[in-house]
């Protein structure tokens, strides 16, 4: 399903999800409870969404899934309990932190696979500012959404800091890597 033509009251509405699955989390130590008849049917098609959660324009927790597995409403509230509550970078937020926490949300479209010959061809071939990137190889597995590329707009650094992030040290390589790109709607 595409989520290209999520209307403005769509994303407020994911947004507002968002916010009352954190509050809700605080209080009853789970998601937001999501009644699907609530939601429109475009809401109600499976989604793969990221959470993320920032504080004085600091990380504050960051989760989602690169797949759709359920609907997307109900992704939304789940990953925002979860980056709020859930994220092992982090400490649970707190109350105080609730109404000073700014929420983005990332519709992830399906992942493709990327076809190159080495290291060198997969940099020339990933698009700064449009790509999130997933990198793999046996157990080892890291993304980054298409956001990250603010903080490291040249390739090369989007990619060695991402081989970190997936367990890998930054001057690895090997024949066995595998690479995704995905795109997303960002509110």
């Amino acid at each position: 399903m595409s989520f290209t033509n999520l209307s403005d009251r769509d994303k407020q509405t994911l947004k507002d999800i968002a916010k009352e699955s954190i509050a809700y989390g605080l209080t009853h130590s789970c998601a937001l409870p999501i009644d699907l008849n609530n939601y429109s049917s475009l809401l109600n098609e499976s989604g793969a969404s990221f959470v993320t959660l920032n504080l004085n324009q600091q990380l504050r927790g960051c989760i989602g899934t690169l797949e759709a597995y359920q609907p997307l409403v109900k992704d939304v509230a789940e990953h925002a309990f979860a980056a709020a509550y859930k994220d092992p970078r982090f400490s649970p937020v707190n109350e105080k932190e609730i109404d000073q926490l700014e929420i983005h949300i990332s519709v992830l479209t399906k992942s493709t696979p990327i076809d190159f010959a080495d290291e060198a061809d997969l940099l020339k071939q990933l698009k700064p500012g449009i790509d999130g990137i997933i990198l793999q190889e046996d157990f080892h597995k890291g993304t980054f959404l298409p956001s990250v590329w603010e903080q490291l707009p040249e390739a090369e650094d989007f990619l060695n800091h991402l081989k970190i992030k997936a367990g890998f040290n930054k001057d690895y390589w090997s024949k066995n890597i595998e690479a995704y790109r995905y795109s997303t709607i960002s509110f």
